[in-house]
C-alpha cells in the first residue's frame, strides 16, 4: 500500500470534519429534531471518520511492510559485507532487490549518499521517515556500529534476531487479543439485537396500553435513547478495539465506522 504522509493524513481529518460539520449545519438549518437530527449527526460523524480511518489504515499497512522486511534486509547486508563490500556498498546491493515499500526507501538512501550526504544522515533521515519503532531502535544501532568501525556485519546478525523476535512478539500478541476484538464486536451486535427484538415484539405487543401515551414509556423517546446509546457504544468501542490490537485510538476508527455504520442502518431501516 502507498505511504499517507502526515501533512496529508491532516488534511484529509480537515476535510472530512468539515464535511461532517457541514452536514449537522444542514441538518440544523431545516430545521430538524429528533430522530432526524440524530440520524444526521450520526452520518456525520461516520464521513468524519471513514476517510481517516482508511488513511491510517494505509499508512499502518505500510509502515508494518517495512518493519516485516528488516529481517530479510540486515540478512542481504551480512552476506554482502561477507563478500568485502563496505556499509553503503551493501545498501546499494540490497536496494537493487525487491523488498517492497523498503526498496523505495533505499534508493532514496543511496541517492542522498550520491549527492555527497554521509551515511548516518542519510540513514537518520531514513529513521524520521519511516517513524516506526522497530526502525527507531536499530537505526541508531547501527550507526554506532558505523562509527566503532570493525567488522559491522557482525552487528546485523544479532540485530536481524532481534527484529525477528519483536515482530515474532507482535504476531503473539495480536493472536492474543483477537478473542477480545470479538468480544467488542459480538457485545455490540448483541445490544444491536436486542433492540431489534424489543421494539419488534414487547413494545408492538402493548401499543395500545394507556401507559404508552405516558412520559414514562414513550417508544420515541426510548428509541432515541437506545440510538444514543448505541452511537456510544460503537464510536468507543471502536477506538478500544484499536488500542487492544494494534495500540493506537487512531487503529480504532476503522472498527469505530464499521459498528456506527451498523447502528445506522439498524435504526434506519428495521425500527
Amino acid at each position: 500500500m502507498p505511504r499517507i504522509s502526515e501533512r496529508r493524513r491532516k488534511l484529509i481529518w480537515c476535510s472530512s470534519i468539515t464535511a461532517g460539520t457541514l452536514i449537522v449545519a444542514t441538518a440544523l438549518a431545516f430545521g430538524y429534531r429528533g430522530k432526524m437530527l440524530d440520524e444526521s449527526i450520526l452520518l456525520a460523524i461516520m464521513i468524519a471518520v471513514f476517510p481517516p480511518s482508511i488513511a491510517n489504515y494505509m499508512d499502518y499497512k505500510w509502515r508494518k511492510s517495512i518493519d516485516q522486511k528488516l529481517p530479510v534486509l540486515f540478512r542481504t547486508i551480512v552476506q554482502a559485507q561477507k563478500t568485502g563490500m563496505t556499509l553503503p556498498q551493501a545498501i546499494e546491493e540490497a536496494s537493487k532487490r525487491d523488498y517492497g515499500p523498503l526498496t523505495k526507501e533505499l534508493k532514496k538512501i543511496n541517492t542522498q549518499i550520491s549527492w555527497g550526504m554521509p551515511l548516518e544522515e542519510a540513514l537518520q533521515l531514513f529513521a524520521k521517515r519511516v517513524g516506526t519503532p522497530l526502525v527507531q531502535r536499530t537505526v541508531p544501532l547501527i550507526i554506532e556500529a558505523g562509527r566503532s568501525g570493525g567488522r559491522v556485519e557482525k552487528v546485523f546478525e544479532p540485530l536481524g534476531k532481534f527484529v525477528d523476535s519483536i515482530l515474532i512478539m507482535e504476531r503473539e500478541r495480536k493472536a492474543q487479543t483477537r478473542p477480545y476484538i470479538a468480544i467488542i464486536y459480538v457485545a455490540f451486535y448483541v445490544f444491536l439485537f436486542t433492540i431489534v427484538l424489543l421494539f419488534k415484539t414487547f413494545f408492538v405487543s402493548i401499543e395500545g396500553a394507556p401507559i404508552l401515551g405516558s412520559a414514562i414509556m414513550n417508544p420515541e423517546e426510548t428509541e432515541r435513547l437506545f440510538f444514543h446509546m448505541a452511537a456510544f457504544q460503537a464510536f468507543f468501542g471502536g477506538l478500544i478495539a484499536g488500542k487492544m490490537s494494534e495500540g493506537s485510538l487512531n487503529a480504532g476508527l476503522k472498527h469505530s465506522f464499521v459498528m456506527l455504520a451498523s447502528a445506522y442502518l439498524v435504526f434506519m431501516f428495521t425500527l
